[in-house]
């Protein structure tokens, strides 16, 4: 049986085969989606900057996926007390991605969404 920690190296590996190390870009923070301005619907790249060295990228594609995770940061949580400090959200999402598409004037649909972590007897937090 395979589990997700040593999936992951697995996957990660066969990735950098397929597309070459040199195209692989790790640690560069996203900020900007660019626009084609031929099709005023599309983006075609993106802007970001290195959080480890003092560089700037600039990258060009023929399609984008973004995929930021959501936003739970933007819920409080309806338990009270000391049961507050128990429930446990995931701090990595902010909704950046729902502002990056909203500003490339994507249609956002289930803005909704939140992560929820699995709930259990005499416990709280991310399992699994």
């Amino acid at each position: 049986m395979i589990n997700g920690e040593s999936y992951k190296p697995i996957i990660a590996e066969a990735a950098k085969m397929a597309v070459g190390e040199e195209n692989i870009y790790e640690r560069v923070f996203i900020f900007e989606l660019l626009k084609d301005k031929n099709d005023p619907n599309a983006v075609a790249g993106a802007v970001g900057f290195s959080v480890r060295e003092p560089k700037f990228y600039v990258f060009k594609a023929k399609a984008v996926l973004l995929a930021t995770g959501g936003a739970t940061l933007l819920f409080r949580p309806r338990s009270t007390g000391e049961a507050a400090g128990r429930t446990w959200y995931a701090i990595f999402d902010t909704g950046s991605g729902y502002y990056m598409g909203l500003k490339a004037g994507a249609m956002l649909t289930q803005f909704e969404h939140r992560f929820i972590p699995f709930r259990f007897k005499d416990g709280y937090g991310p399992v699994g």
